[in-house]
């Protein structure tokens, strides 16, 4: 079967700004796709509908690494590279630069079919009926052509973009979801890298709940 899923941020606070706009109003808004396949990793999509996902400003906070242009605004409005700033009352900006408007547009939908038609409402109302909402879909490829056949051809069409000629500063072409099985097969065999602020994040958190702290 092909699965879609969309989520909202339900009663968390709001992160991302709406296009044109300044102060948050929408969560990350993610949105995932995934297809059957034979492959040996997974073909599927699985990503924020803003610039960026707010736990990767989480890391570089930790990093006391800068976010790169376009990720973020100041609680004025303004451009920003200063996590700090996010966190001081800033705000994400929508997926896609100069073209973020359909980023916000994505973001829309999501909250639209994650909150309204589930009836879970929209935006940060403490008191409302709004939980993390969630709109899931799934589509029976045997309801549309036979299951091999799709798989055959889906394995193709990876294959036809594949064998595009690399561009410059890439080594090949990836398809949806690859990059992400080749990274999680690695961290498997080597460990995951913890920055020293987050490693000690989480033992605090052990002690507080008077767990055994990491070695």
């Amino acid at each position: 079967m092909i699965g879609l899923i969309t989520c909202d941020s339900g009663r968390a606070p709001k992160v991302v700004a709406p296009y044109g706009g300044r102060a948050p109003r929408l969560g990350t808004n993610p949105l995932a796709v995934a297809f059957p396949s034979d492959l040996e990793g997974p073909v599927f999509l699985d990503m924020a509908t803003s610039a960026v996902a707010a736990g990767k400003l989480a890391v570089r906070r930790n990093r006391g690494e800068p976010a790169p242009p376009g990720w973020i605004i100041d609680k004025h409005g303004r451009p920003t590279t200063d996590v700090a700033a996010f966190y001081d009352g800033g705000a994400i900006l929508p997926m896609g630069g100069d073209q973020a408007h359909k980023g916000y547009a994505l973001s829309f939908m999501v909250e639209t079919l994650s909150g309204i038609l589930t009836g879970l409402g929209f935006g940060l109302d403490p008191q409302g009926r709004h939980n993390d909402g969630t709109f899931l879909a799934v589509f029976r490829v045997d309801a549309f052509r036979p299951l091999a056949d799709f798989k055959r051809d889906l394995a193709d069409f990876i294959a036809y973009l594949k064998a595009t000629p690399p561009a410059a500063g890439h080594e090949e072409v990836l398809y949806p979801g690859e990059l992400e099985y080749r990274t999680a097969q690695r961290r498997r065999r080597e460990g995951i890298d913890v920055d020293e602020r987050t490693w000690q994040q989480l033992a605090a958190l052990q002690r507080e709940y008077g767990l055994v702290p990491p070695a």
